[in-house]
């Protein structure tokens, strides 16, 4: 399973997020730069692949997320640094996903929060190729984050059917309320999720705190997961990231012999 470093830029800098209360966060400090500026953003990019060994990178311009002007200059220049970049930024229109790609995203993450309809989605699936996007079903406390005025309702695993039927082959279960907490994964959603499309690409993010929530969100069918309060405070270091890019997820047999 790949372990992916995630960055949340707000005004400028790298902050540390807890619980998806945005107006609390700050800038992050962390035990993987030297740097005496906290939230050096260009910096944790590069501290990500020298000392983890991370060739990918999610960032989530939360300035743009909640309504606001997009980073670009920084996004940009993350692009040199952070290897494969998983970029959200607010994207809900075909033209505003090819900016992303166009700042240096390797793929365009598309969240629930701010998607104004499944049609939208569809379109920059269209647009971009579905193998640069990924959808972001956003949570909060296990409860779907819609934007207001969005017609699309329904409990997540409908959501996520949704989103494959609009041409999503990437689903990212990122629950808001968990993250920066430590207090594990959603792992029964995350299984149920892999059972209901064990086509897709699945990504998780929120509450990984340990080795031992990445293994079991490997176990639970997880491809990637999405970490940063674990990795700026030591909780996670680099032997943890390499046992877990060798272990092979305990689903992979389940599901082969089930395809048989």
């Amino acid at each position: 399973m790949r372990v992916i470093p995630a960055l949340d830029l707000q005004a400028g800098h790298a902050v540390l997020a807890r619980g998806g209360l945005r107006d609390a966060y700050a800038p992050v400090e962390s035990v993987l730069v030297t740097s005496r500026r906290a939230g050096d953003a260009l910096a944790l990019a590069r501290a990500f692949r020298e000392r983890l060994g991370c060739d990918e990178c999610y960032v989530a311009d939360l300035d743009a997320i909640t309504g606001g002007g997009r980073q670009r200059v920084l996004v940009k220049a993350l692009a040199g640094l952070a290897g494969r970049m998983l970029v959200d930024c607010g994207a809900a229109t075909a033209a505003g996903a090819a900016d992303t790609v166009a700042d240096g995203a390797a793929r365009v993450v598309v969240g629930l929060e701010t998607l104004p309809t499944f049609g939208a989605l569809k379109a920059i699936a269209a647009a971009i190729g579905t193998e640069r996007l990924v959808f972001s079903l956003d949570l909060r406390d296990g409860r779907p984050v819609l934007r207001p005025g969005a017609p699309h309702h329904g409990p997540p695993l409908e959501l996520a059917r949704a989103a494959v039927g609009a041409g999503a082959t990437a689903l990212l279960v990122l629950d808001l309320a968990r993250v920066g907490t430590g207090r594990g994964p959603d792992l029964g959603l995350v299984a149920a999720i892999r059972r209901a499309h064990p086509e897709v690409e699945l990504l998780a993010g929120g509450g990984v705190g340990s080795l031992a929530d990445l293994e079991r969100l490997a176990d639970a069918g997880c491809d990637g997961a999405l970490v940063a309060a674990a990795l700026h405070a030591g909780g996670v270091d680099r032997r943890d990231l390499d046992a877990v890019r060798r272990r092979e997820p305990a689903w992979l047999g389940r599901h082969s012999s089930d395809s048989r």
